[in-house]
C-alpha cells in the first residue's frame, strides 16, 4: 500500500461499495462529506437516466468523488506527489482544488474501481474539462446541485433551469457563475477555463 494511505483506516471492502465508501469517510472523521457523497451519487443516477448515461457508473462516481476529504488542505499537495499525480501551478496555490485527483487515486487504489470513465469523472468533477464525456457532465452537474455547504448555492435555480434545456447548459450555467466572478476567486483552473471556452461555444 502507498504510504500515503498509512494513517488512513481502511477497512476490507465488503463488495457493498456505497456503504464501503460511506463507512471509510465516517471511520475516517468525515461524516459530513459521507452524507454528501451518498446525496450526490443518487443525483447522478437521477441525471444519468435523464441523459442516457449509465446510471450504475454515474451513481458510483458520485459516492468516490469527494473521498480524499480524508485529506486536510495543508497535506494534499504533499500526498499528491506520493501518488504520482501531477500538481500544476494552480493546485499549489490552492489545494483544495486538487482533492479531484486524489480522489480518482483512491477510488483505484483502495476500492478497487476500474472503469477509466468512472475514474476519469471523479478526476474533473471540481473544475471539468476540455473534451468532457457524459459521465464527467454528470458527475459535475450532480455535485453542485448536491453540494457541500450550508444553505442553498446561489446558482442552483439557474442549473436546474438549464437542466431541462441539456446537460451541457447545465453545466455550462456553473462554470459561467464562476467565470463572472474569476477576479475574485483564489485561482482559476486551467481544465476550468477550458472547459468554459468549448461549453460557450456548445451552447450559443
Amino acid at each position: 500500500m502507498n504510504s500515503a494511505y498509512t494513517q488512513l483506516v481502511c477497512a476490507p471492502i465488503t463488495g457493498n461499495l456505497r456503504n464501503d465508501i460511506f463507512n471509510f469517510l465516517v471511520n475516517n472523521k468525515c461524516p459530513e462529506t459521507a452524507e454528501h457523497c451518498m446525496r450526490v451519487g443518487e443525483m447522478a443516477r437521477k441525471i444519468a437516466v435523464q441523459y442516457d448515461a449509465d446510471p450504475d457508473a454515474a451513481e458510483i462516481a458520485g459516492y468516490l468523488h469527494d473521498i480524499s476529504a480524508v485529506y486536510p488542505n495543508d497535506v494534499r499537495i504533499e500526498v499528491s506527489r506520493e501518488l504520482g499525480i501531477e500538481v500544476l501551478p494552480e493546485e499549489e496555490l490552492f489545494p483544495m482544488i486538487i482533492h479531484q485527483k486524489i480522489s480518482k487515486e483512491m477510488a483505484k487504489d483502495l476500492f478497487q474501481i476500474r472503469d477509466q470513465e468512472i475514474l476519469d469523472a471523479v478526476g474533473c468533477h471540481t473544475t471539468l474539462k476540455k473534451d468532457s464525456t457524459l459521465l464527467d457532465k454528470v458527475l459535475f452537474v450532480a455535485d453542485k446541485i448536491e453540494w457541500d455547504q450550508s444553505g442553498t448555492p446561489p446558482y442552483l435555480l439557474q442549473i436546474v433551469m438549464q437542466l431541462d434545456r441539456s446537460l451541457d447548459h447545465a453545466a455550462f450555467a456553473y462554470i459561467h457563475f464562476l467565470w463572472e466572478q474569476r477576479e475574485n476567486l483564489r485561482v482559476v483552473h486551467p481544465w476550468l477555463r477550458d472547459a468554459y471556452f468549448e461549453l460557450e461555444k456548445q451552447v450559443d
